[in-house]
């Protein structure tokens, strides 16, 4: 598919981006040939997901400490602990979505959100894109202006489009793209953000960049902190040639702290400490 027919791969061609797809390559590459990943991935693969959750669940305002995700059982009650709870069902999802993803993402979407709304889901609006005059709430963004729900439909269609018709995007692209798509729709009444940061996971790993699933970017998220990604998803808002290039940076970004987070982990495991 040429670049003039897939408006993703035309992205590579922005200032910067090209240099952002290398670098990760190279990080990814560096983690996965890590001489723990022969023979412990699975755990690996585990405290990742844990990790990403936890750093999912801090950019929708629930910044709980790593240990206290990992030890808590109940993630009923406060709203925090819900989207604690959320977010630890999303990253434990996404693999099992993998297979459905290029054939019917909205499907996966779908479901994506109905994990996430998990026992607390009332009536009618979960698992389906919002209509008109149904609210929204999104911590983070709150004050961002809201797509119509008519507006939401045709690109949430157009994303679907892109993404079963494939083509030759690198993946950091990709998931760039679909993180901020979601994020700037917000297609759902709540839990957009972890709905979206879920999202970009499936398409990292489903395209190969991270198969085994320990590059968690929603850590390098995080680590990045909410102004910085207000500030990177302002420039995805915009549209701009400028602002798609410095989102896709933070995005690289996030994936190479999420790398440097599981090289971490490595480390640990091959000194017998964790």
């Amino acid at each position: 598919m040429s670049s003039a027919s897939d408006p993703l791969a035309a992205l590579a061609g922005l200032p910067g981006v090209a240099e952002s797809v290398d670098s990760v390559r190279k990080a990814v590459d560096r983690v996965y040939g890590h001489r723990v990943m022969r023979r412990r991935s699975g755990e690996i693969t585990s405290e990742a997901a844990l990790r990403g959750a936890r750093g999912s669940a801090a950019l929708s305002g629930a910044d709980w400490a790593l240990e206290e995700v990992r030890r808590r059982t109940d993630f009923g009650g406060e709203t925090e602990a819900r989207t604690v709870g959320a977010a630890l069902r999303l990253t434990a999802e996404a693999g099992q979505l993998l297979s459905i993803w290029r054939q019917s993402p909205l499907r996966v979407l779908a479901r994506l959100h109905l994990v996430a709304s998990g026992s607390t889901a009332e009536g009618d609006t979960v698992g389906r894109p919002r209509l008109a005059g149904e609210p929204v709430t999104e911590p983070l963004i709150d004050d961002m202006p809201l797509p119509s729900a008519e507006e939401v439909a045709g690109r949430l269609d157009g994303l679907s489009q892109l993404i079963i018709a494939g083509g030759s995007a690198p993946a950091l692209i990709t998931g760039a793209v679909v993180h901020g798509e979601l994020l700037a729709l917000r297609p759902f009444g709540s839990y957009n953000g972890l709905v979206a940061r879920a999202a970009e996971r499936i398409v990292l790993i489903n395209s190969g960049l991270d198969p085994k699933a320990i590059c968690p970017a929603e850590v390098g998220h995080a680590e990045q902190g909410a102004d910085a990604y207000l500030a990177a998803f302002e420039g995805y808002v915009s549209g701009t040639p400028e602002g798609m290039a410095a989102w896709i940076a933070h995005c690289g970004r996030a994936i190479e702290l999420g790398v440097r987070e599981s090289t971490a982990v490595c480390e640990a495991l091959q000194r017998g400490a964790a």
